[in-house]
Parts: C-alpha cells; structure tokens; sequence
C-alpha cells in the first residue's frame, strides 16, 4: 500500500497592491523605458502634424500622416505575431526599436537640414509605422515572462497608465519643444527615446528562445496555425467577439468628440485637449482601484459595469453642455475604457500557450483596430447623415446590446483555467524510417477497445478531444467503429505534413489535452494500452508501361524496363 502524499501548503496570496509588479526590478525599468519611449512616441506625432501642415496646405497629405501610420498595423499584424512565435523575441525587439530609432533619426537629420518633403514625411512614417507593427505582438508577449502570474492584471494595468501618462504630457512636451526648437528636435528626441529600451532590452538576461529543432514553420503556414487555434479554442472567440463589438461602439467617442467640442459645444481645442487629460486620469484611477475590483467582481460583471459606463458617458456627451459634468464623465469613460481593455488584455495572454502566444495577441490587437476603425466610419457617417447626438446615442445603444453577448460569449470562462503551458513532451513515435519533413499528409490512429455500454461517453470525450486536435493543427477528425467488432473504435487527425506533427510533438501536450486522454483511456479494456500508428500519405507514381502478367498466374511483375512494381 503506498503512503499518502503530504498535503501541500496553501499558495501564498497574491500581492493586491497595484504597485506590486514595480517590485520586480527588471519590469520597473522596462516600464520606466517604456514610459520614455511612449513620450517619444506622441512628440513625434506631434511634430509630424505640424511639420506637415508647414509643408503643404494640402488637408489630404494631412489626412494621409494617420493612415501612414495606422496602415502598418493592418499589413502586419498577422505576420508579425507569426514570427514573433518563430523567432527568438529578444533579438525580434533589438531589430524593432533599432529600426524604429534609426527612421526617427534619420528624419531628424533630413528636417533640421531642412531637406524633408511631405512624401518623404510620409514615407519616413509609414517605415515607422512598420517597424511599430512588428514591434507591438513580441512586446506584448514580455510582461507575461518577466511578472507571475497573479500579478499580470497589475502589471498590464501599469502598461496602460504608462501610456496614458504618455499621452497626457507627450503632446504638450512635443509642442513646447516644437515652439522653442522645430519638429526635427521632436523627431531627434523620440530617436534618442528608442536608444533607452534597447539598452534595457539588451540588458535582459534571457536564455536563447529554443522555438525548433527542425526546420520551423513557415510564415503563411504559423499564420494559419494562429487564425485555426483561435477558431477552435472558445475563451479566444470570446475575447475577441466582446472585444470587437466593444471597440465598435466605443470609437464614437475618441472619432466625434473634437466635432462635439468644436461645433456643438462651441468651445476651443484647448477644451478637447482637458477631455483627453480627463479621460487619461480615469485611465489611471482604473489602475489603482483594479485589484480590488479583481477580488469583489467576476471579468462578465467587470466588463459589463465598464461597458454601461461607457455608454453613459457617450450620452452625456451627446446632449450635455456642462463642462465639469463632461470632465467627471470623461473620467469614468477612461476608468471603464482601462478596465475593459485589460480584463481581454489578460484573458487573451493567459488562455494560449506559449508557442502561439504572440499570434493570439497579434489577433487580438488586429480585432481591436478593426472595431475602432470600422465604428469610426460608420458612426462619422451616421453624424454626416443626421447628427451628432443621433450618431452618439447609436453608439450608446450599440453597448447596451452588446451586454447581452454575455449570455453567449460569456468572458467567465477566461477566469482561473489553468496554465495552458504544455505540461510535458509528447512521446516521440517509434518509425522504422524517418520521413521527409515536407513528406504529408498524415494520419495518426489511436485504436481503443471500448465496451458498447460506455460508447456514449466515450464517443463525448473523444468530441471535446477532437478541437483541441483542430486547434493545434489537425485539418481533419474522426471517430470510427469497427463493423465486424463493436469493441474496436479508431479515433483518428491528419495534419498536412510530417514536419507539422513532429511540431506538435516538440510544442508538448497541454493539460486540457492531456486530460481529456487520461479520462478516455479509462473507457479502454484490455492489458495493452492504445495502440497508436502514423500513416503517411504515399504518392501515386504512374508507370510509362504497365506491368506483365506472368503466363499461367496470376501474378504481375515489372516489365523488362523495370518501371512497374511487382
């Protein structure tokens, strides 16, 4: 008889503080990097509004510095999110931010010569842009390897004040820098601001990142892994359906709010400017109050408060004209925007593993500019068409509906999984032959015996069994009897090559996974366990002439020419 384990102690609490992860020293001067860089970041948008507007009266070429700068993110948010997955990030984030400072710089140098065009500021943007757009999935995937688990909720919401501080002083430092200096110190500035984080980033003592031993997939094949995965894993769907449906609604407000205070309100730009201040307060209230929303309220209850509040604070902007009513309102938008966004923030960086982590973030964040684009168009158009309370009050509705994807897309079921990180290596198969990575498709069996009593049970765990099977790479599944023996059932996936399976071999199995297989093993009969084969798909190779039957048999044998096979 064997002993009994030792009960374990309890885990120790979490830290509640919202300050907790600042504890950790390499995150405290990553953010504080972070903090820089993001200034940088705003002066430069600053500096290159104003830059353009010397340059040309043209409103278009204007126009055109957003999409510049937001077109990157649409072109490469997929394929930055696959390499990311593919590549060592610590030397993926060195190539980024060296990018970006070089852009930055060089547009420094060519504005304080005075040798900058508006297609050359446009183009030097969009370089920026593209190097912001790879940059964003792998930075992403930091903050999960560098803070625990229980504190990610803090450390995201300390990213997001990061930024919203940034946002605060970084246009105002870019325009008193701009009235003392030019853009081009603006530029030099944000250029300097990417030196800091790479010096951080190269200071990261991180191992190696082992991503394969084989070959390692392709862009356009990880792609592909990344859409299927989320397709087939629901607290992905979910988060990304609330998630766009949210960033929907909510783009009216950031989209018609200068058109509020300008034309409605009839008050100055400075005004608009102390709505954004507002919003970003709230932004950090949010940050402070989140650990003690985190233990009184479940993330549906969370996003669902935040999401009414938003809507509220659209409304009041839609037919209030008090200023400090629209400045108290403007900071619980930005306290229900930071919740909102982190609560999908962490949800979506805790529910995957870690091989496919930074192309769920690089979905994720696609999703989120999808929705703020697509709402921006379509509530300017409403705005155009009737008015602006018609367009903003669309919007409010817009949320109030979308409280009741809770019903379906329920974001609960996001809260407390356990760690999707593979708990430990597939076995690998016994092969007489090694087969050519490129070699495919491929079908693995897993032959039960199963009792005819204990079918339908069976039959359901082997269904939930078979999406974790699509999610990870299987392009087909299945489950089949054996006609002749009522007791033989053969549960079967084909993923499309030998170099696929043997990545999922190397990625591991996940513990839902790996439950799921312990719980229909138990339905098994017999001394030997499964039985598990590889086939691989052999290609039909026609033959010039067809083979000779031997006389008096009835056998076949290659012709004289050797080009059939006996």
């Amino acid at each position: 008889m064997s002993a009994s384990p030792a009960p374990s102690l309890p885990a120790p609490p979490a830290p509640t503080s919202p300050f907790a992860p600042l504890r950790i020293p390499f995150f405290r001067m990553l953010w504080v990097a972070s903090f820089v860089s993001n200034i940088g970041t705003w002066m430069q948008n600053v500096g290159a509004v104003g830059l353009m507007t010397q340059l040309t009266p043209s409103p278009v070429l204007v126009a055109l510095l957003q999409t510049a700068s937001a077109l990157p993110v649409f072109l490469l948010s997929l394929p930055a999110g696959a390499l990311a997955d593919l590549v060592d990030r610590r030397r993926m984030l060195l190539l980024t931010q060296t990018w970006m400072a070089i852009t930055a710089l060089v547009l420094a140098a060519l504005t304080l010569l005075g040798l900058t065009t508006p297609w050359l500021l446009l183009l030097l943007t969009f370089l920026l842009g593209l190097g912001g757009a790879l940059n964003n999935p792998v930075w992403q995937t930091v903050t999960p390897e560098l803070v625990p688990r229980p504190q990610l909720a803090q450390a995201l919401a300390l990213n997001s004040v990061s930024f919203n501080l940034a946002r605060a002083f970084g246009p105002a430092l870019g325009g008193l820098l701009i009235g003392y200096a030019s853009a081009g110190a603006a530029f030099l500035l944000n250029g300097v601001s990417f030196l800091a984080t790479m010096y951080m980033v190269w200071r990261w003592q991180r191992a190696p990142q082992a991503t394969s031993e084989l070959a390692g997939e392709r862009i356009l094949a990880a792609i592909r892994g990344g859409i299927r995965y989320a397709r087939f894993a629901p607290p992905v769907q979910h988060i990304l359906v609330r998630g766009v449906c949210f960033t929907f609604g909510a783009s009216a407000l950031l989209a018609l709010m200068p058109a509020v205070v300008a034309r409605q309100l009839h008050l100055p730009t400075s005004f608009y400017s102390l709505l954004l201040s507002c919003m970003g307060a709230g932004a950090v209230l949010g940050a402070l109050v989140l650990p003690r929303l985190n233990r009184r309220l479940s993330i549906d209850w969370r996003v669902s408060l935040a999401t009414a509040t938003f809507g509220l604070g659209l409304l009041g902007l839609a037919y209030s004209a008090s200023r400090p009513l629209l400045m108290g309102l403007l900071v619980l938008v930005g306290l229900a925007w930071m919740l909102v966004l982190n609560s999908f923030s962490v949800g979506v960086q805790t529910v995957v593993p870690r091989w496919v982590q930074a192309r769920t973030i690089s979905l994720y964040l696609l999703t989120i500019q999808g929705g703020m684009a697509l709402g921006s168009v379509v509530w300017g158009a409403v705005a155009t068409r009737w008015s602006l309370p018609a367009a903003l009050t669309g919007a409010a509705v817009w949320l109030g509906l979308s409280l009741l994807l809770v019903v379906r897309f329920s974001l609960s079921t996001t809260e407390n999984l356990p760690d999707p990180t593979p708990t430990r290596p597939r076995r690998e198969p016994e092969l007489a032959e090694e087969p050519d990575p490129d070699a495919g498709p491929v079908i693995i069996t897993t032959t039960y015996r199963v009792r005819p009593e204990n079918r339908p049970a069976f039959t359901y765990l082997i269904h939930q069994l078979s999406r974790i099977r699509r999610r990870e790479g299987a392009i087909r599944v299945g489950l089949y009897a054996d006609l002749a023996d009522p007791t033989r059932l053969v549960e079967y996936f084909m993923v499309e090559t030998w170099e696929e399976h043997e990545q999922q071999h190397l990625r591991g199995a996940s513990p839902d996974e790996e439950d799921l297989k312990a719980r229909a093993r138990q339905f098994h009969q017999g001394p030997e366990p499964p039985a598990v084969a590889h086939l691989l798909a052999q290609p039909y190779l026609p033959t010039a002439t067809p083979p000779v039957m031997v006389p008096g048999t009835t056998r076949l044998v290659a012709n004289t020419a050797g080009e059939a096979v006996s």
